[in-house]
């Protein structure tokens, strides 16, 4: 009896211990400039937003957040790294739906990183609405007479993405699925080119992120025919949302979060998820992400985990259903 009566003591000690240590520890925290890992290249979107949000978290901090672009495989190498960083709240990374469910989906081992157990999500800072568009000597003006002419048509029409096994990729995969149509995937290196050759007319069809598409849509060089959005938006308030439409499945929007290595304490995960809920209120943030065709998300952690969760399981069903292998 006296030897478990000293143990249940030691234990509760020490479990009092660490949750005072956790609790001195975000009291002090941060005590030192902060990394944030961005694994794409700097100008991008996800550079973009990740500057725009830890700039002012860096004002509410009082130390700085610095930016390290580590890009490289898909956003797989810089991942990597911040996965494998230490859990002490000095390296966080930025998640986006491609380094969080599409490449886990598209390369199940040898990844370099689990994206469900390496990671502590801190939060969704934005989400960013996706759109199919056509060529405008697309024969169809809205998106049932495309449909119709695609199914028509199987095998006719190209649509182009970003690259194999990106998320754009699986949007326009995720649409044959649902809709049992049959048009054929050129992949590009880039939303850019992707967007050129449509322009053109060397592609008829294209799933775009808004943000690079929509001066081509306002120039009337591509025409929309739906978004990946909860509701239309006032720069296309005659475009539907895929959910109005019949195809609640297909309307998935990208976002860009926030990441602490798997293993941070709680309290630090929390102060961060604070001060990034304050920085997306200063309107001048929230104007700066618009711009950028983003929207404010500001989410939990548990929130933003589950988001992660689902778009997991999405782009995991979408690469099974379609055999996606990436080379």
């Amino acid at each position: 009896m006296k030897k478990r009566t000293l143990f249940s003591v030691v234990t509760s000690a020490l479990c009092l211990s660490a949750v005072t240590m956790g609790s001195a520890q975000a009291a002090d925290y941060p005590s030192k400039p902060i990394r944030v890992i961005v694994p794409f290249a700097p100008g991008g979107s996800t550079d973009i937003v990740a500057r725009v949000v830890t700039s002012k978290m860096s004002d509410i901090l009082g130390k700085p957040m610095v930016i390290e672009n580590k890009g490289g495989a898909g956003g797989a190498l810089g991942a990597t790294e911040a996965a494998r960083a230490k859990p002490d709240g000095y390296t966080l990374s930025i998640a986006t739906v491609s380094t969080m469910a599409v490449n886990p989906a598209c390369k199940p081992t040898g990844l370099g990183y689990d994206a469900l157990k390496d990671f502590a999500p801190v939060v969704n800072f934005a989400n960013v609405p996706n759109v199919l568009e056509v060529n405008p000597k697309f024969p169809s003006k809205d998106f049932k007479a495309f449909l119709e002419e695609v199914k028509a048509n199987p095998g006719k029409f190209s649509y182009g993405s970003s690259g194999t096994c990106g998320v754009l990729h699986l949007a326009g995969e995720a649409f044959k699925q649902t809709t049992k149509t049959d048009i054929v995937h050129v992949p590009y290196r880039g939303s850019g080119p992707a967007v050129t050759d449509a322009v053109g007319g060397q592609i008829q069809i294209l799933f775009d992120n808004l943000p690079s598409s929509l001066p081509q849509i306002q120039g009337g060089n591509l025409r929309p025919l739906a978004i990946a959005w909860k509701e239309r938006l006032p720069a296309l308030k005659d475009v539907p949302t895929f959910a109005e439409l019949g195809y609640e499945n297909l309307n998935q929007p990208v976002w860009y979060g926030l990441l602490a290595p798997a293993g941070t304490p709680k309290e630090v995960i929390d102060k961060l998820n604070s001060v990034a809920v304050e920085a997306l209120k200063d309107p001048k943030v929230v104007e700066a992400l618009e711009k950028q065709g983003a929207f404010v998300s500001a989410n939990t952690p548990e929130e933003f985990g589950k988001e992660i969760q689902q778009q997991f399981d999405w782009a995991k069903d979408v690469v099974k259903k379609g055999n996606i292998k990436l080379d």
